[in-house]
């Protein structure tokens, strides 16, 4: 049995080839040190996850790219000038993984959030669960999922964005490297770049290593002003893959509208 093999019925996942426990994704994501992660992310926007899959969960996902039957809509990103690059759009249901870790991650990242807010002085509406949270989405014209999977070839990069798809959004975002860095591919490292008040934009770069989670800023991020906070503007990318291939997997925390 494949990740693709079996669909449940609620249109949301579908089981791996190990039949792995659903647990196991709780224990991944729990492993990792919340405090320390919150503490960087409140630093530099991001942080790095312990590993949340493994090379055989890693390259399973990865080979699902060719199959179109798995995704809603594929991206040309020279076309639409994003870069250069491919990247497509899971439909329901899920992998297991995709499911799983979306699902664990977000309570996880909840606080974060709300705290942000508040130092914004906005409103935060995000309610406990994921499941919740997507019907909110869902009730305000915001259907289409949102994991993604994306494939880098030589030369290939993404320019820097943010992913925002509609009027709700949920400030952090994950994102896994499915391919092994220095092996697989060179280059291709995370880039973050923050536009400071009053002050030049700092830049961010990350090798994620195979199998583990960055967590990075969505939209914005509060910082220390002289008024208080002040909401700094974040973008998003990757720089230019050098050699090889490298397949990502994207798991936002809001549909699209």
């Amino acid at each position: 049995m494949t990740i693709a093999d079996t669909a449940l019925t609620d249109g949301s996942r579908s089981r791996t080839s190990a039949e792995v426990p659903d647990d196991v994704y709780a224990q991944r994501v729990a492993a990792a040190d919340w405090d320390a992660v919150t503490e960087e992310v409140n630093e530099f926007g991001c942080a790095l996850l312990p590993q949340l899959l493994t090379p055989a969960e890693c390259a399973e996902l990865a080979a699902l790219y060719p199959e179109s039957e798995h995704f809603r809509t594929t991206v040309d990103m020279r076309r639409h000038r994003f870069g250069s690059g491919e990247y497509r759009y899971f439909r329901a249901p899920f992998p297991e993984p995709v499911h799983r870790l979306r699902e664990e991650l977000y309570p996880r990242l909840l606080p974060v959030a709300r705290d942000w807010y508040a130092k914004l002085g906005r409103e935060a509406e995000w309610p406990e669960t994921l499941a919740e949270w997507l019907a909110v989405c869902h009730e305000a014209g915001q259907r289409r999922p949102t994991p993604i999977l994306l494939r880098y070839e030589q030369g290939d990069w993404n320019a820097l964005h943010r992913d925002l798809f509609g009027e709700k959004v949920f400030p952090l975002q994950v994102v896994l490297n499915l391919s092994d860095p220095g092996k697989d591919h060179t280059g291709g490292e995370f880039l973050l770049v923050e536009q400071r008040p009053r002050a030049q934009s700092r830049g961010t770069a990350t090798t994620v290593p195979q199998g583990q989670g960055l967590v990075f800023t969505t939209r914005d991020r509060p910082v220390r002003s002289k008024r208080g906070w002040s909401a700094s503007p974040v973008r998003h990318g990757v720089s230019a893959v050098r050699t090889g291939r490298r397949h990502t997997l994207g798991l936002v925390f809001h549909d699209a509208a």
